[in-house]
């Protein structure tokens, strides 16, 4: 494998995490470099447009660089914004729109990482891709047609057409209210007997308020079975619904990218939590290390970028120390 650069540290993610592990790494003079597949912080670039954080803006800051916002929670723009700020302040190494391929330990403990655009060594590697990589499917006919999308992104475009939210979370509650205010006539699928527990609680009312005036029509304990160009079947407690559809935005959740993971050689077990130290941070494969909400596996509402960004604190004290 043909080097051409060699890094203390390579940082796999430039979402939050990633950027605090880079800038932790540079407070201790180690030399670094983050490659990131999409987008500067890609998660956030494909949230929807319009969305609000949970978090407080306070909660959101890397590198002690204060996030102001003029509303206590910030929106997904701001953030995206922010995080640009800080990339410049710090100057950080990042080779942006690059896939890491293959990270393989060679006989001199050192880590090869080819990518798909050159090759790397280095001593130590943070794996911090977050969660938002893999949309976790339906597995029903049709949903590999064009107007099916597992990433709503903005409202506008659903405006007059006849739409099916998949999900009654943050995202799938967010998805229903803005485009119903575009003039979509939305129907929502939800499979439990009622809106999911984590929804944002200045959202909570409106949605229920939409749905008890029949503004945003709801379908519990059902699930989509088929998708068709023009129609939709929606399997209901009083049997198979068929009503005309445009546009289905599947709003089922995201996971780590597991094969990405056991590629590099990190254990898996049944649970898909991946095998780590937590109090380094470090996998099974010494040198190798988990950041940020990767670690979650499939229980992605356990980290956030609030309780995760002690991870890049932690990972660089155990490599300089």
């Amino acid at each position: 494998m043909a080097n051409q650069y060699h890094y203390d540290v390579l940082i796999i993610g430039a979402g939050p995490i990633g950027m605090a592990c880079a800038i932790e790494a540079q407070k201790e003079n180690l030399s670094y470099v983050i490659v990131e597949k999409g987008a500067l912080v890609n998660s956030l670039f494909n949230y929807p447009v319009f969305m609000t954080f949970f978090s407080t803006s306070q909660k959101l800051e890397i590198g002690g660089v204060p996030f102001v916002t003029i509303s206590p929670k910030p929106n997904r723009n701001e953030a995206v914004e922010y995080y640009r700020r800080v990339a410049e302040k710090f100057d950080l190494n990042i080779h942006l729109f690059e896939r890491v391929q293959q990270v393989l330990k060679n006989g001199h403990d050192v880590f090869e990482v080819k990518t798909s655009k050159t090759n790397y060594t280095a001593n130590h590697v943070i794996i911090a891709t977050g969660f938002y990589d893999v949309p976790l499917l339906m597995g029903v006919p049709g949903e590999d047609l064009p107007k099916v999308t597992h990433y709503y992104k903005d409202p506008h475009l659903y405006a007059f057409q006849n739409v099916v939210v998949v999900g009654a979370n943050n995202s799938g509650v967010d998805a229903a209210l803005e485009t119903y205010r575009k003039g979509a006539n939305v129907t929502m699928v939800v499979r439990s007997s009622e809106l999911g527990p984590h929804v944002k609680y200045w959202v909570r009312p409106d949605i229920q308020n939409r749905i008890k005036e029949g503004e945003i029509k709801a379908l519990f304990n059902s699930e989509l079975v088929e998708i068709r160009d023009g129609e939709v079947d929606i399997k209901t407690p009083e049997g198979i619904k068929t009503i005309p559809n445009d546009f289905v935005i599947a709003m089922t959740g995201y996971q780590p990218d597991f094969s990405m993971l056991r590629k590099f050689g990190i254990d898996l077990p049944e649970s898909l939590c991946p095998v780590y130290n937590e109090e380094t941070m470090e996998t099974n494969v010494k040198g190798l290390y988990l950041a940020g909400v990767v670690c979650g596996g499939l229980d992605t509402h356990k980290l956030f970028i609030e309780n995760s960004r002690v991870h890049a604190e932690m990972i660089v004290k155990d490599i300089v120390g």
